[in-house]
């Protein structure tokens, strides 16, 4: 087939699955390769910060403090340095993986015993240390491993543009949310049970509102993920490959019969999958929650008076701070009827046909671009390595290059 494609091609579209938080749609995608490379930097950190605190702990004096200029310096040189390297997807062979990870639980074994012996004379392994050591990793895995940071910048930077879209969402969204629950927002009984209900079990509602949210996704995400299998022609397959490192590639080659064949998503794949759609319908639904929270805010303080507040709740209502008239209840009313209204928008978006057209699509779009991206990059891959993986075989020199897609 002449196809210009090359191995590069295909490290640069992996690339671009990291950089947009599903780094589970590359293929052969395994620890040692993908995932340990990029943790190292984290894992780098958090060694860098143990010495640190031992060094100020340990040491007195100037001595302590130009060492640890001296590791914060080398820290960040080393930070960096990690980063580039980890960019670049190297492989690790197994003792070099054994090594890493070795080296790394040493650090919580070895050095708060040296820290007691230096500070006062006696030294003993720290259950603390070994438990925050290994909880580090495994957070630090499975963020690497679903993308999570990457995911958490692209929403960060959706959420700006929909608070810069504010107006426009709250005018299509408020209406209906506040015919559901401005009611509940005048109930006696209500007022009552947030007055008593401490700030953590209100955590845990908003949490439980966040939970039923995401499975919701969940639920919705299966269903589309066969219909969107299902449409890989060529025309979308080439809108999809705009602004990616496969924008260049001519799609009547990749697929020349047609449309390419769907390839079964297997179970990481959804759920990173899942938690990109998850991050961005949440994102959606707290810029919305924001809206509503302000809305009940500015309505308790114009029409619920202190007294009418001690009239619905029996007592008088604890306040804010001491001489401002703001009570707590109002405060956690207009928290929880923010929560349950963006629960209940996020569910709404994806099922009523309006709603769904207006703020579930765009979302879905996006799923959309990259399992199609992920089908034109495996064509390719099949292309370029057939029945092997991209580690079985180095990069050449010459084709270790970056395009503009790339940035």
């Amino acid at each position: 087939m002449p196809i210009t494609a090359s191995r590069a091609l295909v490290r640069q579209t992996e690339r671009w699955f990291v950089r947009h938080g599903v780094p589970q749609m590359i293929a052969g995608y395994d620890f040692d390769r993908h995932v340990l490379p990029r943790m190292l930097p984290f894992l780098a950190l958090v060694v860098v910060a143990d010495l640190g605190w031992v060094i100020l702990w340990a040491l007195d004096g100037t001595i302590a403090w130009v060492l640890l200029s001296v590791l914060v310096a080398a820290g960040l040189a080393g930070w960096s340095a990690l980063t580039r390297f980890g960019r670049r997807l190297p492989h690790f062979s197994r003792p070099a993986m054994i090594t890493v990870l070795v080296a790394y639980a040493v650090v919580p074994i070895a050095v708060p015993p040296l820290a007691l012996w230096l500070h006062d004379g006696r030294a003993s392994i720290t259950i603390t240390s070994v438990t925050a050591f290994a909880l580090l990793l495994v957070a630090s895995w499975l963020a690497t491993s679903y993308g999570v940071v990457p995911l958490l910048r692209r929403a960060i930077r959706h959420a700006v543009e929909d608070m810069r879209n504010s107006v426009r969402l709250q005018g299509r969204a408020l209406p209906l949310l506040l015919f559901v629950t401005l009611f509940f927002f005048f109930t006696g009984e209500l007022w009552q049970a947030m007055n008593r209900l401490p700030w953590y079990r209100l955590g845990l509602v908003l949490t439980l509102f966040t939970a039923v949210t995401v499975l919701a996704a969940a639920g919705r995400l299966r269903d589309e993920i066969g219909r969107v299998e299902q449409d890989l022609s060529r025309e979308r397959l080439s809108s999809s490959c705009q602004r990616t490192p496969l924008a260049s590639l001519p799609i009547e080659e990749v697929a020349p019969d047609g449309p390419l064949r769907p390839v079964p998503l297997h179970g990481r794949q959804v759920g990173n999958l899942l938690l990109m759609l998850a991050t961005r319908q949440l994102v959606q639904a707290l810029v919305v929650g924001v809206g509503l929270f302000a809305f009940f805010l500015l309505l308790g303080l114009i029409v619920v008076q202190p007294e009418t507040a001690e009239q619905w709740i029996g007592e008088p209502p604890a306040m804010l701070a001491e001489g401002l008239p703001v009570p707590l209840a109002l405060l956690r009313n207009a928290a929880l009827l923010a929560g349950f209204g963006s629960m209940y928008f996020a569910v709404t978006s994806m099922s009523d046909v309006e709603h769904r057209r207006q703020f579930f699509a765009p979302i879905l779009d996006e799923v959309e671009r990259t399992l199609a991206v992920r089908a034109v990059y495996l064509a390719v891959r099949e292309i370029v390595l057939p029945g092997r993986t991209v580690a079985q075989v180095p990069l050449a020199p010459d084709e270790a290059v970056r395009t503009p897609a790339d940035h």
